[in-house]
C-alpha cells in the first residue's frame, strides 16, 4: 500500500447506483502522484462514471474518495468547484466545449476557472504541440472531431494541474495525432509530477502507461 503523502488518488470501499442498477463497486484503487495508469473494462462496467466521481461531479453511494490528499466529502459547491479548477485536468468522452466560444477562449477558460494568472503563451504553446495552430478563432461547430478532441486536451493541460484524468482521449484521432496526444499528456504530468489516469480502451494507449486498473461489471 502506497503512502498516503504520495497519493494522487486514493479510494476505498467505493459504490455507485442509478436507483437499483450497481454502477460502481470497488474495495481499492491508489495512483501515485507522477505515475500513470489505464483504466479497462469492458463496456457498462463504470469506468466514465468512476472518473465524474473521482472529479466530484458526483457523489458516490458509499466509501471514500482522496484526491491529492483531499477527502473530496468534506467539499461542496464553491469550494468543491475551486478544487477541482486548481487541481484535476479532466478530458471529458463527449468533449464538453462550450459551443459559442472559439478554440483560444475554450482552452484559456480553464485557465480562469483555476484562479491563475491567464498565460496566452501556454496555450499557443499548447494549441501548437497539438496541430491545432489556425484554428484559434473557429468555434467548435467549425471543427472536426479528431480537432475538437485535440482542444478538449489542451484545455484539460493548460493550467498544468495535479491529477490529469483522460476519457478514451484518442478515439476520435488517427495514428499521429494519438501519439502526439499522448506523449503530450504523458510530458504534461511528468513536468509537474502529475498523475495521469486514462481510460481506454486504445491499445496504441495501454501499453504506454505504468499499470492498469480492470473494473468489473459489478454483480
Amino acid at each position: 500500500m502506497s503512502d498516503p503523502a504520495t497519493l494522487a488518488v486514493d479510494v476505498t470501499d467505493l459504490g455507485f447506483s442509478y436507483g437499483d442498477n450497481a454502477v460502481v463497486n470497488m474495495e481499492r484503487c491508489q495512483l501515485d502522484r507522477g505515475r500513470s495508469m489505464a483504466v479497462i473494462g469492458p463496456s457498462g462496467c463504470g469506468k466514465t462514471t468512476f472518473l465524474h466521481l473521482l472529479a466530484g461531479l458526483i457523489r458516490p453511494g458509499s466509501g471514500s474518495i482522496r484526491i491529492l490528499g483531499q477527502d473530496l466529502a468534506e467539499l461542496r459547491g464553491a469550494p468543491l468547484d475551486r478544487f477541482r479548477g486548481r487541481n484535476i485536468g479532466l478530458v471529458f468522452q463527449r468533449f464538453h466545449l462550450l459551443p459559442a466560444l472559439n478554440v483560444r477562449e475554450n482552452v484559456l477558460l480553464a485557465q480562469r476557472l483555476a484562479g491563475g494568472p491567464v498565460d496566452a503563451a501556454r496555450v499557443s504553446t499548447l494549441l501548437e504541440q497539438l496541430d491545432l495552430l489556425g484554428l484559434e478563432q473557429h468555434k467548435p461547430s467549425m471543427l472536426s472531431q479528431g480537432q475538437v478532441q485535440r482542444v478538449a486536451i489542451a484545455r484539460a493541460l493548460v493550467h498544468r494541474p495535479q491529477l490529469i484524468m483522460a476519457d478514451e482521449p484518442t478515439s476520435a484521432l488517427d495514428d499521429g495525432h494519438a501519439e502526439k496526444a499522448l506523449s503530450l499528456l504523458q510530458a504534461s504530468a511528468q513536468t509537474v509530477g502529475a498523475a495521469l489516469l486514462v481510460v481506454t480502451h486504445d491499445q496504441r494507449v495501454r501499453g504506454r502507461l505504468d499499470g492498469e486498473f480492470e473494473m468489473q461489471v459489478p454483480a
